[in-house]
């Protein structure tokens, strides 16, 4: 069997079952994409404009700090199950998975923890640069350029890595339906202090429930959890 066939299949498998499991959203119509779409390239561009000087900045801060490479960028699972390259700035030191693995089997309850939300609250691998950049989320920034791109939207579920994709269980049909979003539901109802099962209910109530009313929503409550850097870490 040619490399990846089995894993094409399956997403087409999983995209058939979600559309005899799921009722169609209003965001599976043609003209509620083409708006969304639209409504990303101008959010992402202006933003973009007005957060260069900044971004340039958080560059040169992580090259003083820790050199290069000032980006990190990681496979995640985008519309239909496309693979697409995620943009971060990298708030993290460069041999962050031995310090990853070393922490774990030395802190069985943080082990624990890891298992469960994905995330830990004191991560050893983050740099004090980065530190900053993750409370203020700051470090997303370069995800602007995925919007643009098309892999991503402004608001949307959370980008997984394919190997997240099986944790979703059923749901994971109905999140291939969209481009996941730089922001959503989960960054706005207590991000990492949610579990990952609530993640996952936030992602699919998304969907199911969009609307430009929702989206606008999701943004004007982005800005306050920014601010007050609620649940990031």
């Amino acid at each position: 069997m040619p490399p990846g066939l089995l894993e094409t299949d399956e997403r087409s498998a999983l995209v058939r079952r979600v559309h005899v499991l799921e009722p169609p959203s209003k965001l599976s119509r043609r003209g509620a994409q083409r708006m969304k779409r639209i409504v990303d390239i101008a959010l992402a561009l202006m933003l973009g404009v007005l957060a260069l000087p900044l971004m340039v900045l958080i560059a040169l801060a992580i090259v003083v700090e820790s050199g290069r490479p000032v980006f990190f960028t990681q496979k995640r699972v985008g519309k239909g199950g496309k693979r697409f390259r995620l943009w971060k700035f990298r708030s993290m030191v460069q041999t962050g998975h031995d310090v990853l693995a070393q922490h774990l089997m030395s802190h069985p309850r943080i082990a624990q923890e890891w298992r469960l939300r994905r995330k830990l609250r004191f991560d050893p691998r983050v740099t004090r640069v980065g530190r900053l950049l993750r409370r203020t989320s700051l470090d997303e920034l370069p995800q602007l350029w995925n919007v643009l791109r098309g892999d991503m939207s402004m608001v949307g579920p959370r980008p997984v890595v394919p190997d997240e994709l099986p944790r979703y269980g059923r749901a994971a049909a109905l999140y291939l339906r969209v481009n996941p979003g730089l922001t959503g539901l989960w960054q706005v109802s207590g991000r990492n202090d949610t579990t990952y099962a609530r993640r996952v209910e936030l992602d699919g109530y998304y969907i199911r429930r969009w609307s430009p009313a929702l989206d606008f929503i999701v943004l004007l409550k982005t800005v306050r959890v920014v601010l007050l850097g609620k649940g990031a870490y």
